[in-house]
């Protein structure tokens, strides 16, 4: 195989309809239901065999977490954005990237370049200092890299989702806390949080078939403070409840409709239709997607670009408010500052129905 830098290709709806038609476009949604199913009643806290890829790629992460540590945040008080640090983070991460690949077992050197802007783009995007769904795209992207690559294999799924995965959001909130990222676009991850998607799809699979626990036990916090350590979507959700105040029903409206639904299979089914139909199906996000030989582009050539990119951050716009959107404060931030308990403010989110 030869490997090429990966690129953006996608700039409007007809190539966006093409990509969801696409080898690529499958790939992804298979290699998400496949991890999604090697979960199904699995615990974060069960043993799982640890194998010498994972292993490594485990500790690429800890190392991440050697940089956050070495990049404090910069004096920042006057503003509830992102804080300009994340940019050395982002520089020292991209300058460690090949070293780190090369760590890897059965990473072939001449690969670095197209699978580590995967890896540079899951931590957020450096000039907006934000963070959403798109970026954590990239990370599963990378590790659907590595799999191909032969560094890891189909039978280190469960560890992928529950050791490394789990381990990436961890580093996330990390990130999220000390940099204060803003939510990337205007819907904050269209509805579930403020980042974050994949956490809750494969935490309902993690939940699907419990013979106790069912959706709308979110509400109740001496559940969520018990299950928290074991499943991903009470993890989440303790996390919310940590920085915002009020209930799910009024900063997390998707969050509290779907807790109506009565089983987690259900859930769960609805989490991979919303992801196909929120997260890969949306310009916004698709427009800002690599592509490079081990996930190719396929569709039609992009349209002929007028106007001025660069106010945009190189792309193009079909609608207005759903890429860049409006900047919107850190909930970091805003539970730091916020007195007398004022709740966090945000768009309507439309519903999605999960039955």
């Amino acid at each position: 195989m030869t490997f090429q830098v990966p690129n953006k290709r996608i700039l409007s709806s007809l190539q966006l309809t093409a990509f969801q038609s696409s080898d690529t476009h499958n790939a992804i949604v298979t290699y998400i239901e496949e991890l999604n199913n090697s979960v199904t009643g699995v615990k974060l806290t069960d043993e799982v065999s640890v194998s010498p890829g994972v292993k490594a790629i485990l500790e690429v992460l800890d190392k991440i977490e050697d940089v956050i540590k070495d990049t404090p945040p910069t004096d920042n008080k006057a503003s509830r954005f992102g804080n300009p640090a994340f940019r050395t983070f982002y520089d020292k991460v991209e300058d460690l990237a090949p070293s780190l690949h090369a760590a890897l077992p059965h990473f072939p050197e001449d690969a670095t370049p197209e699978v580590s802007a995967y890896f540079v783009n899951a931590w957020g995007n450096r000039e907006r200092i934000d963070y959403g769904s798109g970026m954590e795209l990239n990370f599963l992207c990378w590790l659907i890299c590595l799999e191909r690559i032969g560094v890891v294999n189909e039978s280190d799924h469960v560890a992928l989702v529950i050791r490394v995965f789990w381990r990436y959001i961890q580093l996330m909130r990390i990130l999220q806390s000390t940099y204060w990222l803003e939510p990337a676009g205007s819907h904050g991850v269209w509805g579930l949080d403020d980042y974050h998607f994949l956490p809750f799809l494969f935490g309902s699979a993690q939940l699907k078939g419990h013979k106790y626990v069912r959706p709308r036990a979110i509400h109740d916090n001496e559940v969520v403070e018990e299950l928290a350590n074991d499943y991903m979507y009470f993890a989440c959700i303790k996390f919310i409840n940590s920085i915002k105040t009020a209930s799910l029903r009024w900063h997390s409206p998707m969050l509290d409709d779907i807790s109506a639904v009565k089983t987690w299979d259900k859930v769960n089914a609805g989490m991979i239709k919303m992801y196909k139909a929120e997260v890969l199906g949306k310009l916004p996000v698709i427009q800002h997607f690599l592509f490079g030989s081990i996930l190719p582009y396929e569709g039609p050539p992009p349209p002929s670009e007028t106007g001025d990119k660069s106010a945009h951050h190189g792309h193009v716009h079909e609608g207005w408010g759903d890429c860049c959107g409006i900047p919107i404060p850190s909930a970091f931030a805003a539970a730091q500052e916020r007195e007398g308990g004022k709740k966090i403010e945000g768009p309507g989110i439309r519903p999605v129905p999960f039955d």
